[in-house]
């Protein structure tokens, strides 16, 4: 299911996520001093290209250096590729069948907001770090 779901998605909204993501990451590393955020950016840009199965879980070791990374990520490119998450979980939610995509979107917004101190995981490895 998790495969027929990413497909669904890499047609719908995945891809075109991807490229923005990948957009962002170039241009924050041809500004050399904005590289940690390019690549935060590609690596997001991989999950948004293929999410299900995989979620994003907090990195322990993160701590202040990272908000006010994300809070510098907000200013140069995170608040629009959030407002692409949205408006593709608005356009998915208005059939039946998009709604769980739809709701992937939305799932999306946070970590395109923050994406500085995640670590993105295969979901059953999420479910042992918890289980510890």
């Amino acid at each position: 299911m998790r495969t027929l779901l990413n497909i669904i998605w890499l047609v719908l909204s995945g891809f075109w996520m991807f490229l923005g993501y990948l957009l962002a990451g170039v241009i924050l590393c041809i500004l050399i001093l904005t590289i940690p955020w390019g690549i935060a950016s590609f690596r997001i840009g991989v999950f948004a290209l293929w999410p299900f199965g995989r979620t994003v879980v907090d990195k322990p070791t993160s701590g202040v250096g990272s908000f006010l990374g994300n809070v510098v990520w907000v200013v140069l490119a995170g608040w629009w590729l959030a407002i692409g998450h949205i408006l593709t979980g608005v356009a998915m939610c208005l059939t039946i069948i998009g709604i769980p995509l739809g709701i992937a979107s939305f799932k999306l917004v946070p970590v395109s907001l923050m994406p500085l101190g995640k670590d993105i995981v295969r979901t059953d490895e999420a479910h042992a770090l918890v289980r510890r």
